[in-house]
């Protein structure tokens, strides 16, 4: 029987003007099981940011995506390669990152999973998904890897 891995989280606080910013950390493996990691990790991220249950699903399905996508896409599900997901919170936002260790890939070549050619493609929707869900989304791409950056607006919500 294969060993249950451990959630561990780091949690890290530093003051930023005004504000106060706690960052929580997680890495996993590239492995499918990791992604039910995610949801423990998030509830843990959300005992801070008191987000109502919208919000929270609108994190949960964007986080996994990414987290799924980098698994699958960018490191192509080799155990030897990791994928970081790191929360910020404060009193303005949430920024989640997850950043994986491939080499990248162009943001604007995924096609829209509602065009009607690709109604039945298996691939592009997560993108379409975390695009329509954050209320920003950024890439990243360098030398160590591909990192997705997703903001939701906490002022917003107010």
């Amino acid at each position: 029987m294969a060993k249950k891995r451990t959630l561990q989280i780091r949690e890290t606080a530093r003051q930023v003007g005004d504000h106060q910013r706690i960052a929580y950390d997680i890495e996993c493996v590239s492995s499918p099981k990791e992604i039910g990691r995610i949801e423990q990790f998030l509830r843990s991220v959300n005992r801070r940011a008191n987000l109502d249950d919208g919000t929270f699903y609108r994190l949960y399905v964007s986080t996994t995506e990414a987290v799924n996508n980098g698994i699958t896409h960018g490191n192509k599900s080799d155990p030897r390669k990791k994928v970081c997901v790191t929360c910020e919170v404060n009193a303005d936002m949430l920024v989640v990152r997850v950043k994986d260790e491939g080499e990248g890939f162009d943001p604007s070549s995924v096609p829209n999973p509602l065009d009607e050619q690709n109604l039945l493609k298996e691939t592009g929707r997560g993108i379409f998904l975390i695009k329509s869900m954050m209320d920003r989304v950024e890439y990243f791409m360098t030398e160590e890897g591909t990192t997705i950056e997703m903001v939701i607006n906490l002022k917003r919500l107010k």
